[in-house]
């Protein structure tokens, strides 16, 4: 099926919903859709230069176009009122944000009980895990392409020891944080001979490991379908050495179908299949950039610019129609497998994970 993607418009606020909508206490979009998860991207500032998202010459918002914190928690108040229950704060690099305890806390205060942070895991060590928990985060998602310290170097582009991440993952664990997570991107050509190697990671630490299939999301827009190792190879390659059984999806709209090992073992395996076995028929996000821009999805040709409201001392009345109407706009589905798909003009540390 051909999945009409959106006209790129000037228009920095989204059309207005029908009058039915304009009334909800929810976010719905025009497919039937309710949006229950809100992703913040508080800052697309990384450390990293990871090959499938930044290139080294990438350049960074200036700090007077992103957000205050203040501003953040304005849209996360208004979305939690319109029923956003999980809220998961992203990047970027998350933790380089001055204030990062301070927005975590304030979501935390809004009522929200499932905050998740999105992470490299490069400066989350024992005392930053322990502070982000008292301030009322509840999961940490670490992302991990390899355990070879030479390839590591190779896709991240710094000096980057897998042992750091591990070690994040670690501190998470001691500070009473959890389900964690880890996240693997896998690129052909690049790491997926060591998804056995990661999924035996899973087994030793006991979380789950999610292998993502390679999106066309790269700063340089070199992304080619050929690069994509499917959710059946990875699964394939796994279970030659971990015999797997699927459990399902943790809830009808997550993004990861979900493996045990069948031998009991503790941890699990994820395939974030975007690409192969695309979700879009129960997604419930909504994505709100560190400049201010409401994307209805992932892959969204258009987004729709909240700051200059925000900046003008907006009302929570107006805050909460800006995002009834933006909701309205989401797409039937990301496309990618049509002829006609375009990548998103941002790459994913802009708009957030």
């Amino acid at each position: 099926m051909t999945l009409a993607l959106p006209v790129i418009s000037d228009q920095m606020s989204p059309p207005s919903a029908p009058a039915q909508r304009g009334e909800s206490s929810e976010l719905v979009d025009s497919h039937g859709r309710v949006i229950r998860d809100l992703r913040v991207s508080v800052t697309d500032r990384c450390n990293f230069r990871c090959v499938y998202c930044l290139d080294p010459d990438a350049r960074f918002m200036s700090k007077q176009e992103v957000l205050t914190a203040g501003q953040m928690l304005q849209v996360v108040e208004a979305a939690v009122e319109l029923g956003v229950r999980k809220v998961r704060v992203t990047g970027g690099e998350p933790t380089l944000h001055p204030e990062l305890g301070k927005i975590v806390a304030g979501i935390a205060e809004l009522g929200v009980n499932d905050i998740a942070l999105t992470t490299n895991g490069s400066l989350l060590d024992e005392h930053m895990a322990n502070a982000l928990k008292s301030a009322g985060l509840t999961r940490v998602t670490v992302s991990l392409d390899t355990l070879r310290e030479d390839r590591s170097r190779k896709i991240t582009r710094v000096e980057a020891a897998p042992e750091r991440a591990i070690e994040a993952v670690r501190c998470a664990q001691r500070a009473g944080l959890g389900p964690n997570k880890m996240n693997c991107v896998v690129v052909r050509g690049v790491n997926e001979d060591e998804v056995g190697d990661l999924a035996e990671l899973g087994r030793e630490l006991g979380v789950e490991v999610r292998f993502i299939e390679f999106m066309p999301l790269d700063s340089g827009k070199r992304w080619d379908r050929g690069q994509v190792v499917s959710a059946d190879e990875i699964l394939g390659a796994i279970g030659q050495r971990f015999p797997l059984a699927p459990v399902g999806r943790e809830d009808a709209h997550a993004t990861a179908q979900r493996y045990r090992f069948t031998d009991g073992a503790p941890g699990s395996v994820g395939v974030i299949a975007s690409v192969t076995r695309a979700f879009c028929g129960a997604c419930s996000r909504l994505r709100l950039t560190a400049d201010g821009k409401i994307r209805p999805c992932l892959f969204s040709a258009r987004e729709w610019d909240i700051r200059p409201a925000l900046r003008a001392g907006a009302g929570r009345e107006e805050i909460r129609k800006f995002l009834i109407d933006a909701t309205w706009t989401k797409q039937a589905g990301h496309g990618i497998g049509d002829a006609t798909f375009t990548p998103p003009d941002r790459h994913m540390a802009a708009i957030g994970g």
